[in-house]
């Protein structure tokens, strides 16, 4: 039985995000704690991966291969650095390594697809955020380096590391100027387990090409966090909107419906993917 205070928590953290199709859903926002978690997870990644990398660096150079040793420590370096976060949260979980181990994952606040634009620029706001005070902080006792830029490094960082605690929605300045949320979605069904529930209710639904190509890879990521927080109203909403769209008539539970569709649309979203199709949303039609 949870606590009161718990209780409390967790209302003072819910959000309600309003789908296009005004579906109403009710996500958590992520706590300080999970994504400072979240980000030390990702963050030794980084560090082992950069850590190989120097290795195999050092490996040509000693064979000889100085200058291509160089170029591929840099050029893996500013991949690792600028890329590993956008590549990551523009995929279908929209979240990192780190972010999945903790259960997060990045939304649209306007209740929209997370588009590249707004993964691109909450990400690269993490290099005035982070990377750069960290530089200042390094160049410490650096030839020509004052003590007061190392001190202005820390400063800096200080304000950027504490600004998500003066704000409601716990909000770094990358997700203020990306129009993003950073959302708990608690992993009670892994999407595999998801789809395999499905399949299993598929032999008493049918549904048409047609009914399958209304929808698209954004609306199958809200239908998974849907079936995942099974919450009654919010799934009884969903299925009336899925049913309005499609023309299939009412008389069957929602969940197994949804389940049913979420099979489905998932088993034709990859056969897409393997001929080199992907439908961003309903909205996308690949013209």
């Amino acid at each position: 039985m949870a606590s009161s205070a718990e209780l409390a928590f967790a209302a003072k953290s819910q959000r309600t995000l309003i789908t296009p199709e005004g579906v109403d859903l009710r996500l958590r926002l992520a706590t300080g704690g999970q994504r400072a978690g979240a980000f030390m997870i990702d963050f030794l990644i980084i560090i082992v991966a950069l850590i190989v990398l120097t290795v195999a660096a050092i490996s040509l150079f000693a064979a000889g291969s100085g200058g291509a040793a160089l170029i591929i420590w840099l050029l893996g370096f500013f991949l690792l650095r600028n890329f590993y976060f956008i590549a990551f949260e523009m995929g279908r979980r929209s979240a990192t390594l780190g972010k999945r181990m903790a259960g997060l994952r990045v939304v649209a606040r306007d209740g929209g697809r997370l588009t590249a634009d707004a993964v691109i620029a909450r990400n690269l706001m993490r290099e005035i955020e982070v990377f750069l005070p960290i530089s200042f902080v390094f160049s410490q006792g650096a030839e020509g380096v004052d003590g007061w830029i190392a001190l202005l490094g820390f400063g800096w960082a200080a304000i950027f590391l504490f600004f998500p605690l003066f704000n409601g929605d716990r909000l770094r300045v990358g997700d203020i100027i990306a129009g993003t949320w950073v959302v708990h979605i608690p992993k009670r069904k892994l999407a595999a387990d998801l789809a395999e529930e499905g399949r299993e209710r598929l032999g008493r639904y049918a549904f048409s090409e047609a009914q399958l190509e209304a929808y698209g890879v954004y609306e199958l990521q809200t239908l998974e966090t849907v079936l995942r927080q099974r919450n009654a109203d919010t799934m009884t909403a969903v299925a009336a909107t899925i049913r309005a769209k499609l023309g299939w008539p009412y008389g069957d539970d929602d969940y197994d419906f949804l389940s049913a569709y979420y099979a489905a649309l998932n088993a034709r979203l990859e056969r897409g993917l393997l001929f080199g199709k992907r439908r961003k949303d309903k909205w996308d039609t690949g013209g």
